[in-house]
């Protein structure tokens, strides 16, 4: 399922374990624990520059084509910190240490910071983990357990190189397999990719086509079902960061003028309650002596 969805939202750590949950039934939470902990599955930042729980070989597949977004993601916020620091020798610099042993961001800084000492130690290690492939290793990510988000190489991490000839084009059909009919602006706003005009024109005669109701061109895979539209749509429970809803440009396929409308609230362990395919209503979890409540808010 992991591989399926072509990774899946993990800013939050416990997120992919509510997201499967909703999706695959007698989902066992402890089969995904020990697939982070052997090392099939990691933590990494790929598709937008965000955090994506994905398996081994999709990490070594995914990181040479996100490698630019992470770049120019890095440029505006951080860039200017730097003091005139090269990035690639601030990156080259974190990884070697990074190879010694994982480390976080703050130890990253406190390390780097000598070297260059004009530049703000934050954006030094921003640096690094922002213009390299890294992976955040456990026990964050773990089922039951909390740590700091610590990078380590991925390469190092999962003992294989990054793919030799990675492939924008099959990750694209991937997306489209899980996510389409799709629009390229929906392609551009799941992965953050730029061109995406001449790649899909490429992929073009691998593709059919739609229009939607406002007749925008819909692109997808050939053999991808297409559900009769009124096919039920149970109930789902999401978590507070899915795909679902962030891999699409348009969400008014699931916001459709049913929510409270932007900005939307947020906070600890609250997901989004769809109904009939619609997001109707928040949803959040609190525990306190040994008893868990599930609040369900209609707005």
């Amino acid at each position: 399922m992991i591989e399926q969805l072509v990774g899946m939202q993990a800013q939050e750590p416990q997120d992919p374990y509510i997201a499967l949950w909703s999706r695959v039934i007698d989902f066992d939470p402890g089969e995904l624990s020990g697939l982070i902990a052997e090392r099939n599955a990691v933590r990494a930042q790929l598709m937008r520059a965000t955090i994506h729980l994905v398996s081994a070989r999709d990490c070594l597949a995914f990181h040479p084509i996100t490698q630019p977004v992470l770049a120019r993601t890095f440029t505006s916020p951080w860039r200017r910190g730097l003091a005139g620091a090269d990035v690639r020798e601030v990156a080259a610099a974190g990884l070697e240490l990074l190879a010694e042993q994982p480390r976080t961001r703050a130890e990253l800084s406190e390390l780097l910071a000598p070297r260059w000492p004009a530049a703000d130690p934050k954006s030094l290690a921003h640096a690094v983990t922002f213009n390299a492939a890294l992976v955040q290793i456990p026990p964050r990510g773990l089922w039951g357990a909390t740590g700091q988000a610590t990078w380590a190489p991925a390469e190092t991490w999962l003992n294989q190189g990054l793919d030799p000839k990675p492939s924008a084009d099959a990750m694209v059909l991937r997306y489209l397999a899980a996510f389409g009919p799709a629009s390229v602006a929906d392609v551009r706003t799941w992965s953050g990719l730029t061109g995406l005009r001449e790649l899909i024109e490429r992929l073009r005669p691998r593709l059919r086509t739609f229009r939607d109701e406002r007749g925008k061109e819909l692109l997808d895979v050939p053999d991808a079902p297409l559900p009769d539209p009124d096919t039920p749509a149970p109930p789902r429970f999401l978590p507070e960061y899915d795909n679902l809803v962030l891999s699409h440009a348009d969400r008014s396929r699931m916001f459709n003028g049913l929510g409270p409308g932007p900005p939307f609230p947020r906070g600890r362990a609250l997901g989004a309650l769809l109904v009939d395919g619609f997001y109707r209503a928040n949803w959040m979890l609190t525990e306190e002596n040994a008893v868990a409540t599930l609040t369900i808010d209609r707005f």
